[in-house]
């Protein structure tokens, strides 16, 4: 995976955590009483050089109106050419807006008109279907094939739905199943969608959390006659944890596609950005570079705790390698009672989960009918908490005949 240039000087604690119980927090609060494991953000204080950088912001005082300085644009620029070889980015091309929900959201409204069709690919982050929806647009949906040890494109069914879409809503790297599109994954897509004038709206959101030999590889770094015609939505909110803050950019080569984003970013009223958020992204592209390294090699022990632990205790269930994200994708149907339909059957199981056993994941089916026998899981999260949720899993999956 790649990795920041700098030299490591500080060693960040991952094994220690804030209590948030009580704090608001919609992933502990929601469910009181319960382990959290469900909704996609970290339990791990932000980077110390982000929270210094935002304390030096609220010491000032005064949180009026705000320009947005050419330092920001220059962070994102540096930061994406020297981690993901993305030349290019600057002012002249960036839209920025509150988050990547509204980043996509007004390019659904810019690029389509009502009874348009949105193509996505299930299962996929449960936001993308109100976009769709409050766009007044059809949603297109295209199965993704999980064979057990891998979630791949049905090639042939994709480009059937192309022929019909005006636009294509992909998730790169993809939420919930954790894959990282391969260049070659994101060419053909790119050729299908070409050729059938589809527009790409890219939400790249989880770019930065990718894991050894799984590289992302931006939409906006694809041959230029597949780029002029697409946007790409980034934000460092998911990989920093400060999503709260709420801040996020819309890339567009073309300045005509860039305009259009730019009036439908208006027609929605999400064009002006939070003073903090200006101030907790650049922190992040300016100084965050060894604190992500570190996270993501946490992380990526975390998964493979995931994986041998499953491996051991349930070795009838198939466990999804993760390539990215910090959101894994487990195939619960092996504890599927004898003759018990398909249908509804995540639902039921995360129910018994959460009121047997205390454990709160993300039910398979809000990410489209195709997360039928799935459950989402967050490892972002101390090793001893992540722990302490497999028990609870193992124990629901062996007690869920029987329940």
């Amino acid at each position: 995976m790649k990795t920041s240039n700098n030299l490591v000087t500080v060693k960040y604690n991952f094994d220690q955590c804030p209590d948030r119980r009580g704090t608001e927090s919609v992933k502990w609060d929601l469910y009181p009483g319960t382990l959290p494991m469900w909704v996609a953000d970290m339990d791990f204080p932000v980077a110390p050089e982000i929270k210094a950088a935002l304390q030096r912001r609220l010491d000032h005082g005064v949180f009026g109106y705000e320009l947005i300085p050419d330092a920001y644009f220059e962070a994102i620029g540096r930061w994406f050419a020297g981690r993901h070889g993305w030349e290019g980015i600057g002012r002249e091309n960036i839209v920025p807006t509150t988050g990547v929900i509204a980043a996509y959201s007004a390019a659904i409204k810019a690029m389509t008109v009502p009874g348009d069709k949105v193509l996505v690919m299930t299962p996929c982050y449960n936001a993308f279907f109100p976009a769709i929806r409050n766009n007044k647009c059809e949603q297109l949906e295209s199965p993704l094939r999980c064979d057990g040890n891998r979630c791949i494109v049905d090639w042939d069914d994709f480009e059937a739905k192309a022929r019909q879409a005006k636009v294509f809503l992909l998730c790169n790297p993809h939420n919930p199943v954790g894959r990282v599109w391969t260049r070659e994954e994101l060419l053909l897509m790119a050729e299908i969608c070409r050729r059938n004038g589809v527009f790409v709206v890219a939400d790249e959101i989880h770019c930065e959390l990718t894991y050894p030999g799984h590289d992302y590889t931006p939409w906006a770094t694809l041959p230029p006659h597949y780029v002029q015609n697409s946007v790409s939505c980034i934000s460092p909110t998911k990989a920093f944890n400060i999503a709260g803050i709420q801040i996020a950019n819309i890339f567009a080569a073309d300045p005509a596609v860039l305009a259009r984003m730019d009036r439908a970013i208006n027609d929605n009223e999400c064009c002006d950005v939070n003073v903090f958020g200006v101030t907790a992204l650049m922190a992040a592209y300016n100084e965050g570079g060894a604190w992500l390294d570190q996270l993501r090699n946490y992380l990526w022990h975390n998964a493979r705790t995931v994986s041998c632990y499953l491996e051991d205790e349930l070795p009838r269930m198939n466990v999804l390698p993760l390539e990215g994200t910090y959101l894994m994708w487990l195939d619960c149907r092996a504890a599927m009672k004898p003759g018990e339909p398909l249908e509804g059957f995540s639902e039921r199981f995360a129910t018994h989960l959460r009121e047997k056993h205390g454990l709160v994941l993300s039910t398979g089916t809000i990410y489209g009918a195709a997360g039928e026998g799935y459950e989402r899981l967050n490892i972002a999260c101390p090793r001893t908490r992540l722990l302490d949720g497999l028990e609870r899993f193992r124990d629901g999956f062996l007690t869920y005949r029987v329940a």
